[in-house]
């Protein structure tokens, strides 16, 4: 079908209210105009933009905000004869110089280099569940010595990605962001393609640019108490990409509200579209070129997979209760803010992140009843008075809604389209009960 076509089809179905999907033809990744109805100015694919039109009532308020700045990356996924995937991308409004805080998202990518770190170390006794101690030498700095959410408090990499994963744990992240450093994590990531990557705080804990460049000195004993490897205090001498990104119109700091744009520009940076590729490393390493890939083993894809997806109260250890971490509390794409209502026999493999008022999610579905898999990586910023730190987020009004809504037309769309052989997801069919 083409574009003409398609949007006559589309205004038949605008004028007449309805809300179901036409069967679109092979989507082509067709660049288009600007509209009234919806504001992009980075790349922007017909397919989505057709797709998102059939809904106004859940899409046209935000996506016409360009102070959502919403971006979009869709990938269907196409299996061979041989269960190859073959990938097609489709992009709304994707802008890698468009700024939005990454959050929690930045969590994944540390988790996985914590996991290639000790690969590529190669020390005998030293694996993830190795005892770790964080000492405190500089200043900003905390010592950890034990963790009582582990079952013999012990902490270790392992239990720290867990907690990552599960329900985004801030401490966790910044052990992790101990472990490596600064110039590790950076540098790791640029080699792998993500040039624009900018990992250089911790999160939850407000400290300097000199505090976050001084990382903790770190101690691994083996089981039986004996030290295998000691890493030492590191200053980070990384030269950072200049940036001068503010946003907003104020923000406040010590309570008082100061009226001049908010500075980002050494806040963390990380674009949807890296972020959307490493969940793909993590799924589909086979699928990334070799330069590209983490190095992992692949008891390793199989342990972050199994967390990327498990629900808060199938974790044993740790043990997380249902009221604060519901099932679906990590999952916005598909569920937004709603609790406890998972389809049967879906899973998805994913991170989030939310501050500042932006919302973001990397995903990819599998449902394993319908043989449907695809891709999905969105963010919204929900900010409508442009004021930073004062807690008055549109996340219920605007972001949670979007999110949601976004995924159930997505998945909605899969599960209408057709394909040529079925994939066989059994390999990422995991026992949560162990």
């Amino acid at each position: 079908m083409n574009i003409s076509k398609a949007a006559a089809v589309i205004i038949l179905i605008l004028l007449g209210g309805c809300k179901t999907p036409v069967k679109m033809g092979s989507p082509q990744a067709i660049e288009t105009k600007n509209d009234s109805t919806m504001s992009f100015s980075g790349t922007t694919h017909a397919f989505l933009v057709d797709l998102l039109k059939l809904y106004p009532d859940y899409f046209q308020s935000v996506l016409s905000n360009p102070d959502n700045k919403v971006q979009i990356i869709y990938t269907q996924i196409d299996r061979r004869k041989n269960g190859k995937p073959r990938f097609t991308d489709h992009y709304f409004n994707i802008n890698d110089s468009s700024y939005f805080y990454p959050a929690s998202t930045v969590k994944l990518p540390v988790a996985i280099l914590a996991l290639q770190k000790l690969n590529e170390l190669k020390i005998p006794g030293l694996n993830k569940s190795s005892t770790m101690i964080t000492e405190a030498d500089h200043s900003g700095q905390t010592e950890v010595y034990n963790d009582p959410s582990a079952p013999d408090g012990r902490p270790t990499i392992e239990h720290y990605i867990k907690k990552i994963l599960l329900v985004s744990d801030n401490d966790a992240f910044n052990r992790l962001y101990e472990f490596l450093g600064q110039e590790y994590i950076n540098n790791s990531l640029h080699k792998k393609g993500y040039r624009e990557a900018q990992i250089i705080h911790r999160l939850d804990i407000s400290l300097t640019e000199d505090e976050n460049r001084h990382t903790n000195r770190v101690r691994f004993f083996d089981t039986s108490g004996k030290l295998v490897y000691e890493k030492a205090q590191q200053q980070s001498k990384l030269v950072y990409a200049e940036r001068n990104t503010k946003m907003g119109t104020g923000f406040y700091r010590l309570g008082e509200l100061v009226n001049e744009p908010f500075d980002f520009s050494k806040k963390n940076r990380l674009t949807l579209k890296s972020m959307h590729n490493i969940v793909r490393s993590v799924m589909f390493p086979k699928a990334i070129p070799g330069k590209q890939r983490f190095k992992l083993k692949n008891e390793d894809y199989d342990f972050l997979r199994k967390y990327m997806s498990m629900m808060p109260h199938e974790s044993g250890i740790p043990v997380y209760g249902t009221d604060e971490y519901w099932d679906t509390y990590v999952k916005f794409l598909l569920y937004g803010n709603e609790k406890n209502v998972v389809k049967d026999g879906v899973r998805i493999f994913n991170k989030v992140g939310d501050a500042y008022g932006f919302l973001t999610d990397a995903a990819y579905f599998a449902d394993y009843t319908n043989n449907v898999e695809f891709m999905l990586s969105a963010v919204i910023h929900c900010n409508s008075d442009g004021i930073f730190n004062d807690d008055k987020y549109d996340y219920d009004s605007v972001g949670f809604p979007f999110m949601k809504q976004l995924g159930q037309v997505i998945y909605d769309y899969e599960l209408k389209r057709n394909k040529k052989v079925n994939a066989d997801l059994n390999k990422i069919r995991f026992n949560y009960t162990q």
